[in-house]
């Protein structure tokens, strides 16, 4: 099928040539596969870099708090401009963004192969992040664009699910590989050819799809976005050694409930803010964004954790950790496909409690742990996990994405991927704080037992993804949905 270039209106923004979405089965596969590959790059560099924790540590001397930095400063950075991402790209071009986006993440990869230090890698981290954010949310809006039919679009949301536990499961192997035999550095290296082919494939098979509408950038949103969310990280991480009462802590802590005071205020008043509020008056997606945001506090805060635990309390090497998580990562391969069916057929309940019972149970086995707990043990705790991890994607992706006007996918998507990021980050920062506090309290303290209060904020984010799980998707929630879409977009 030829290429459609975009076409000008009168008006001037650049609008979509309405015959690009007059794809193919083959193509739109193909268009799916190239954007499933982003995800698998993002994912794989979140594992991957959790596995070589402790090498980094020791090759760079880096206490508990720099290694939390290590995966922050990416996760941080990512949260922040999700958002901005998602909308520039709806504005100047899907592809272009995308583009721009595995370049901008295959240089930060080289960059931090190189790094002589800990704040250098920090830094490479974070222009990786910003590579990053243009990957997700704008990957999961051409899929949003490609896939117009809601069955497909919801069993190409699953496959995009069960790339996100093959990220899981490639990475704690592949990075165990990689630091026994190469060093840590050398799990940075595989991203840059990977990337480029993505290039490549991009600019030959997809096609370009800006939203129909222009909308204007919210730079006074961006700064209070980045405000918040870096101060609130720094406070929980920092406060383990600095003292949650210390000034440098408080203020963080008021810096990051005054820039969350000034979004409240300010953007219901632009009329094109960057995060529209009314986007949560519909059930469906606020529960979407909540339960994306306990799954991903708990997913973050479990692969920081289980690493040390398997690591320093079990003595394992890294390739060793990375294949005792692998039941985890192939459950959640095996039940993302059958999720997006299930959304497909049944809608979005019966998955997202399904995830609320996987993340209850299987955080309540890992409080039973010691540094001498079996592996059958630990087996049951990562497959009930693994169901949460790989049932989630469809439903609540589905919920956000679909509910809200086309020409806004990158948006709300952007709002999700968000939410996912910050969730991760502050999964690392509060378990991490938890267990740094508990070691520096109790210099003899074992670290199994330490972590054995993050594993009870599993269980209580479990309950909590239950409970929102009946009230999101009830008659009458959907009900008030479907009224905030068509406020949204009247031509619905």
């Amino acid at each position: 099928m030829p290429r459609h270039l975009p076409v000008r209106t009168t008006a001037g923004p650049v609008i979509a040539d309405p015959r690009v979405h007059e794809l193919s089965n083959r193509r739109k596969a193909g268009v799916l596969v190239i954007c499933c590959t982003a995800l698998l790059l993002v994912g794989i560099d979140i594992t991957i870099v959790n596995v070589a924790l402790p090498s980094i540590g020791r090759s760079l001397h880096s206490p508990v708090s720099g290694l939390q930095w290590t995966v922050d400063s990416y996760t941080l950075v990512m949260g922040s401009f999700l958002i901005l991402s998602g909308s520039t790209a709806d504005q100047v071009g899907r592809r272009r963004v995308f583009v721009l986006g595995m370049a901008t993440f295959a240089l930060g990869s080289l960059l931090c192969s190189l790094a002589p230090n800990l704040p250098s890698l920090a830094a490479f981290r974070m222009l990786q992040a910003v590579g990053g954010s243009m990957l997700n949310p704008v990957a999961l809006s051409i899929v949003t664009n490609t896939f117009t039919d809601p069955r497909q679009r919801a069993q190409a949301i699953g496959i995009w699910g069960s790339v996100f536990g093959i990220s899981i499961a490639l990475g704690p192997v592949l990075g165990g590989v990689l630091v026994g035999s190469a060093g840590w550095r050398s799990i940075f290296w595989i991203n840059v050819p990977v990337a480029l082919v993505g290039i490549a494939l991009t600019l030959r098979f997809v096609p370009e799809s800006p939203a129909r509408r222009v909308r204007s950038f919210d730079p006074v949103g961006q700064v209070l976005i980045v405000a918040f969310l870096a101060a609130l990280t720094y406070g929980i991480i920092e406060a383990p050694s600095g003292g949650w009462t210390s000034p440098r802590i408080v203020t963080a802590f008021v810096v990051a409930g005054v820039a969350l005071a000034g979004l409240g205020l300010y953007e219901p008043r632009r009329a094109e803010p960057l995060i529209n509020l009314r986007f949560f008056r519909s059930p469906p997606f606020s529960g979407a964004v909540a339960i994306s945001m306990a799954v991903a506090v708990s997913l973050g805060g479990f692969l920081f954790l289980n690493t040390l635990y398997l690591q320093d309390s079990h003595g394992l090497s890294a390739l060793q950790a990375g294949l005792d998580t692998l039941p985890l990562a192939l459950t959640a391969v095996a039940c993302a496909p059958l999720s997006g069916r299930v959304v497909a057929r049944r809608g979005p309940r019966l998955p997202a409690l399904v995830v609320g019972i996987g993340l209850a149970s299987g955080g309540l086995v890992l409080t039973q742990v010691t540094a001498t707990t079996p592996f059958a043990w630990l087996f049951a705790a990562y497959v009930a996990l693994g169901i949460a991890i790989g049932t989630v994607n469809a439903p609540i992706t589905t919920a956000a994405v679909s509910g809200m006007p086309r020409d806004q996918a990158g948006v709300a998507a952007g709002i999700t991927s968000t939410v996912r990021q910050v969730g991760q980050t502050l999964g690392v920062a509060v378990l991490g704080a938890i267990v740094a506090s508990s070691v520096n309290d109790h210099a003899a303290v074992d670290l199994a037992i330490a972590a054995h209060a993050g594993w009870w904020i599993l269980v209580g984010c479990g309950v909590v993804v239950f409970g929102l799980s009946l009230a999101s998707t009830s008659t009458r929630a959907l009900a008030a949905g479907r009224r905030v879409i068509a406020e949204l977009d009247p031509s619905t």
